[in-house]
């Protein structure tokens, strides 16, 4: 049987299946064949696994980040951010990182994200001298952030998964966003030096006054989702359901600048992706279940405490294969297969469950651009209609730049844990 569960997701993964039915078929023969369990239990396990008050705030999260796409919000947000970096070096894709990281502050989603900034900033990097490669690979990446700041819908899954505080790891998230952020900058300045491209002549204070005037409301987004989660007026939850409310009443009454007809497309759109998040939260559900009752977590740790591994060592090989599986598959199904199995093993070693979460977070917004599968990649492929292996080659700097970041929250866990100390954790 457990060979059953091994091999079946992989088989039917190369014959092309999705996700969630993969999930949902390797459990049913599992049931049907080696367990006497009747079947009304997969029924029951299935809607266990989707009534969790967390999960609530998975489709206000991303119907607040449709939103802002479609209603003007993520225009207002580049012009702001390009009116601080207008007298730097590399302004353009510095832009494009600055409003990555205030848009995953808002959303949480990294297809949206590289949908809305490369829309908006695509044709001026090309405009101003950044070739195909760079800028391709800037944009399928810089999204990667929005999945790493809070709020964030990986977060929220590995919460629903592990019972964390979703509070906590919002916190713990911060810095390792930040941090990510931070190296991807410092290699655009050196880039656009090493290229001679200066795009403005200046900061221009007229100017960031006009744009911070326009963008007020729309800058206002995150401060209300995290200003009010960590003043204690709301529940994450919550907090996303005020964020689609504010983002209605801005975009449709405020800014005008989506319709009634616009309003309810976003709805369906938003529909769709919740659908598609939650069967296989749904499906995951039952394959987790199944893997505890065989005991097959408990089986790896003791296997891993018998051939007495360093923590550092199990730790570069979780990387490794968190890694592999972002770029093969989507963020949210790999954290709902493999926390089940990876949790346990790292917190033998003593590694911090809320530090844990950052990690994979980190691992699968890295694979959210790594060839052969990150999505963003086919994302930024849709938009841009450039060759996948002009996406793949502009990619490879930021891949690199972002491990560097990922072996920093790795291995020093003050870095996400610092700012939960302020929670009392």
């Amino acid at each position: 049987m457990v060979w059953v569960l091994a091999i079946t997701p992989f088989v039917l993964l190369l014959f092309g299946f999705p996700i969630f039915l993969l999930l949902a078929l390797t459990s049913a023969i599992v049931l049907l064949v080696f367990m006497n369990v009747p079947m009304t239990a997969m029924h029951q396990l299935m809607f266990g696994s989707v009534d969790k008050f967390a999960l609530m705030a998975v489709p206000f999260f991303i119907f607040a980040g449709e939103l802002m796409g479609r209603g003007g919000i993520s225009k207002r947000i580049v012009n702001w951010v390009l009116s601080i970096f207008g007298g730097l070096r590399g302004s353009l894709p510095l832009t494009a990182v600055g409003t990555a990281e205030v848009m995953g502050a808002i959303s949480g989603s990294s297809p949206a994200t590289v949908a809305a900034v490369g829309r908006l900033l695509y044709p001026s990097l090309r405009a101003k001298g950044y070739d195909d490669e760079f800028t391709n690979g800037l944009l399928t990446s810089s999204g990667a952030i929005a999945i790493v700041i809070p709020p964030s819908i990986a977060m929220i899954l590995y919460s629903a998964a592990t019972e964390v505080s979703v509070a906590l790891l919002f916190l713990a998230g911060i810095l390792p966003g930040l941090l990510m952020g931070l190296l991807m900058c410092l290699y655009i300045v050196f880039y656009a030096a090493r290229k001679g491209i200066r795009e403005s002549q200046g900061f221009q204070m007229k100017t960031f006054v006009r744009a911070s005037a326009d963008g007020v409301l729309a800058l206002g987004m995150p401060f209300i989702i995290l200003g009010g989660i960590y003043a204690g007026w709301f529940a994450p939850t919550e907090a996303a359901g005020i964020a689609c409310v504010y983002a209605i009443v801005v975009t449709r009454f405020v800014y005008r600048d989506i319709s009634w007809q616009g309003l309810w497309s976003v709805c369906v759109k938003s529909m769709y992706l919740t659908a598609q998040i939650l069967i296989i939260v749904a499906g995951a559900g039952v394959f987790s279940w199944l893997l505890t009752v065989n005991g097959i977590p408990q089986a790896l740790v003791t296997s891993i405490q018998t051939v007495d591994v360093p923590p550092w060592v199990l730790l570069l090989f979780v990387n490794l294969l968190l890694l592999i599986a972002g770029a093969l598959i989507d963020p949210n199904s790999a954290i709902l297969v493999l926390t089940p199995l990876l949790l346990p093993l790292v917190t033998a070693v003593g590694v911090d469950p809320v530090h844990f979460g950052i990690i994979m977070t980190v691992n699968l917004a890295i694979g959210m651009y790594t060839p052969p599968f990150g999505l963003n990649i086919f994302v930024a492929q849709a938009l841009f209609r450039a060759p996948l292996s002009t996406i793949y080659r502009g990619v490879v700097p930021f891949i690199l730049i972002n491990l560097v970041s990922l072996a920093i929250v790795t291995y020093v866990p003050q870095l996400s844990l610092y700012m939960t100390r302020f929670a009392g954790y």
